[in-house]
Parts: C-alpha cells; structure tokens; sequence
C-alpha cells in the first residue's frame, strides 16, 4: 500500500509494524496536513465476520477513551473493502525497544512509566474495557518520555450484554505478560491488565522478562505455576517498597492481587515520592511528580525533609521512617533473639489483623479493635478479654490476633509493642487459616518481658500469608485480673 492514498486522504508513506490481523502504516493526512498512523485490517481476514466486528469494536473503544496516556483515534472507515482505523501518530519508540536499546530502565523512570500505563488502564476499566494485551511493545514512549498505551485490539468490555469474540478457553495477550487466568483460558478482569503491567514493571527493572521457555505454552504454564523470580536478587537498588508492589501486582491468585489498577497506581506514587527523597528521579519521573496527588506531595515533601538530614548525618533511620520501611535494630532488649538489621516493615492495612478464638472459645476476642495494632499509634491497643487467672480461668488454652500479609512473604521476624509486660506468646504460620491452634505450623515465641519485643520467625526462608500471635499465658492487667494487650504489630522481611 506504499505510496497509494486511503479514501483520497491519507498517502501512505511507510510501513511501521504489522502482525497477524493488520498492518500499521505511516501516512500523512493530506487535510489536516499532519502525520497520522493508520492501523489496516489484513486483506485475507477482511471477510471473516469475527475478526471484522473485533477490529470495528477496537475503533469503538479507544474513541472512548480520551486520556493523555492512551494513543487517541482520529477517524474509522472501509477503503476497497478494507477496514481501517486512523490514530494519532506517536514520534518516539515503543517501550520494549527503549528497553532493548538501554537495557534495565532507571528505577525511578520505570515506577513513572508504570504510573502513566496504570492510569490508563484505570481510564479503561471505569468504562468496562479490558485490555487484555498490556506489554512493553504496546506502550509508546513519545519525544517527551511520556507513555501512551496502544492496541486494544482484543479489548473486552465487561459490561453486561457484551458478547465475547473469543472462543471459550482460548488464550489471548503474548504469553511474556499474560495472567495465570488468562493462561488458562478462563474469563478476565481488570485484575488481568495489573497482573500484565506488574510483569512490564518486573522487566523495565530488570531488563528481562520474569518467566523463558522453549515455547510459548511453556512460558504460559510458568505464568500459572511458578513464583516470579525475586526482584531485588536481580537488582539490588530495587526498595523493599517497590518489589512489594511487583510481588502484590503479579500475584497468581487474583484475591492476593492488586484489586484495581487505580490501588496498584496509589502505591507506586507512594514509591516514587519515596525515590524523589532519595535524590533519585530523572526523565519522565520529574514529569510524574509534578502531577502526584496533594497528599502524597506533602509526605514527599517530608520525605526529602528527612533525606537532607540524612545527607548531614542523621542517619539511616530517618530515611527509612520516611519511606515507611523501618529498618530493624538488631536488638530490642537484652533477652530478644539477634535480628539482621536490614529487615524492613511488610506493608499492612489496618483491615489485616483479625482476632482469633477458636473452640471452645466463642470465635471472637475483641474483634472490633483488631486495627488498633497496625494504625502506627502505641497509644491505642487490641486487648484480650478480662480471665480470672493466666491460664484463661481453665476454658481453653488460649486465644490470638492473626496478620494477613494478603499474599504469601518470606517473613522473618515480628515486633510487638505492649503497655504491659510478662505474658507469653507462640508464634504460628499458615497459607490457610486454619480451624485449631493445632493445625498451625509453629515459628517462634517466648515472653514478652519489655514493652516492645522483636522475635525472630524460623520459618527457613518460606512464603506464607497468615502469622499467628497466640497468646498462651496472660499478665497481671492494671485494673484486675489477667490480659494481654498488643499496641502495634508489625511483620520484618
């Protein structure tokens, strides 16, 4: 089609990219005399119904997206029998070519480019489209570093009613990036594109994707079986913070995952805040910053408070506070096993700590104050109810409070800070909760014999969700009786 003119407006110029439905061209728009992209649909599979509404709808979906982060259509229409879509012509380079041409990205251009694909898709998915194809080659980096996300042409709209284009089972998006679901043919979600963009992400860090194989099924199968390889051992001056959000983003189940793109985004703006502080934005993370929500400017602005007293010898610590990621002293009193000092805190909300009291208890121990020991305030707690002796007056052996870290980590150690001393704890592990203090794997415990306690957790280097503090033997409280009362918990990895 080289030199040939599309419904007498667009000359083609040059081939830009082709694949197995369409090929893309350049071509300038002798009306409004610009440059234009022009996506053509193959001639071959013109008269295939399927693949004609497909390549319609995918018109019809992007002239509904009007966002600075998403390749805008221009125009839509049949040249001899050959259905074409115009698109605003992106100067630049896809992202999997930047990522060919530097290798591993900086850290904080590649936060900020996750940032401005999540924002996209979360346009996407408030008006019920799924992408369904979120990769590096996708993603155009225009002249100015910004990201626009390209090619919904297997989106999938959830609205109710819509009818699917694709046979049952059948898998679609390039295996490099696709989610455990789609892997297995089974029906997507939003969840789907995070799972994919958590992938873009690892590789952008990186340089490489997570997941090779000898063949494509090969590296579906991986996608649904195999743990994603640890982003930090690849690169050491990924934060704790940022291979959290990896970790969460590309959870293989979808109840571990990242909800919305719009969470996964909040937390990667939480990070980039945390590398402006550490001096260590550069290109399109400049550009980001500048569009961060107030609130989490002015706990940036705190943050770079703090890394300019670290610079004159504050120390460590202050910049740790202010990312959120406490490093861990190797002690905590005199009797408290020796903890590595670069542990930092495993993020939780304040939804993630749940009471435990089963039979013969009644299944409840104070439930409605279980947030108390992750709002970060000592001053409020979680307590046990009122026992007439330590042993919890001979009904049972005794009752705890649970951390669901939301998906399975290497946790090893956890803090706990009391008001009060002298009573005694057993440390418990699972990926289930399970119904008896029995069926829990034990880890660790001890006494709390200071008010604020680190113990460390043998769990030799597994991943589990759940960790148990049961509580065995109360003290003495204040007001008569025998409790046991936690301010804060907090879980070290």
């Amino acid at each position: 089609m080289i030199e040939t003119t599309i419904s007498d407006r667009y000359r083609v110029e040059a081939e830009i990219g082709s694949g197995g439905m369409s090929t893309v061209y350049l071509a300038f728009d002798q009306t409004l005399e610009r440059l234009v992209a022009i996506k053509v649909l193959a001639r071959e599979i013109s008269n295939d119904p399927s693949a004609l509404e497909r390549f319609r709808r995918e018109a019809r979906t992007v002239a509904q997206l009007s966002h600075p982060h998403v390749v805008m259509v221009i125009d839509a229409g049949e040249d001899d029998d050959r259905p074409y879509i115009v698109f605003e012509h992106v100067r630049g380079e896809t992202l999997k070519s930047r990522i060919k041409r530097v290798g591993r990205l900086p850290v904080s251009e590649a936060v900020a480019y996750a940032i401005e694909i999540g924002r996209a898709l979360e346009a996407a998915h408030e008006r019920q489209l799924v992408h369904r194809d979120v990769k590096p080659q996708n993603v155009l980096i225009d002249e100015e570093g910004r990201a626009k996300v390209t090619d919904f042409g297997i989106a999938r709209s959830l609205e109710l009613g819509a009818r699917p284009l694709t046979a049952a089972g059948r898998v679609v998006g390039t295996t490099d990036y696709v989610s455990p679901e789609q892997a297995l043919g089974n029906e997507v979600t939003g969840q789907s594109d995070v799972y994919s963009l958590g992938i873009v992400l690892y590789e952008m860090l990186t340089g490489e994707v997570p997941f090779k194989g000898k063949s494509s099924m090969d590296v579906a199968l991986k996608h649904v079986r195999e743990g994603l390889p640890d982003v930090q051992k690849r690169r050491s001056e990924v934060s704790a913070a940022l291979a959290a959000v990896v970790e969460k983003a590309t959870a293989k189940e979808m109840a571990n995952r990242y909800p919305s793109a719009s969470e996964m985004v909040r937390d990667l703006e939480e990070v980039l805040a945390y590398e402006a502080a550490r001096g260590q934005t550069e290109g399109e993370a400049t550009a980001v910053l500048r569009q961060l929500p107030k609130a989490v400017l002015t706990k940036s602005s705190s943050r770079k408070r703090l890394a300019r007293l670290l610079a004159f010898g504050v120390g460590i610590l202050a910049l740790a506070l202010a990312a959120g990621l406490v490093i861990e002293n190797a002690r905590d009193n005199e009797n408290a096993s020796p903890i590595a000092a670069d542990l930092s805190v495993i993020r939780l909300g304040e939804r993630d700590a749940i009471d435990y009291d089963p039979l013969p208890g009644d299944r409840h121990e104070n439930t409605a104050t279980t947030s108390l020991v992750l709002d970060g305030d000592r001053r409020s707690a979680w307590e046990t109810e009122r026992y007439d002796t330590p042993e919890f007056g001979n009904i049972k052996d005794g009752v705890g409070i649970y951390l669901d870290a939301g998906r399975a980590v290497v946790a090893r150690a956890i803090r706990i800070s009391t008001p009060i001393e002298s009573w005694t704890l057993e440390l418990y592990v699972a990926n289930t909760v399970p119904a008896t203090v029995a069926d829990w794997t034990r880890v660790g415990g001890g006494d709390l014999d200071a008010t604020r306690k680190t113990f460390s957790l043998d769990t030799g280097g597994q991943r589990f969700r759940y960790f148990l503090v049961w509580i065995s033997k109360l003290a003495k409280s204040p007001s008569g009786g025998f409790k046991a009362i936690v301010s804060e918990l907090r879980l070290l990895g």
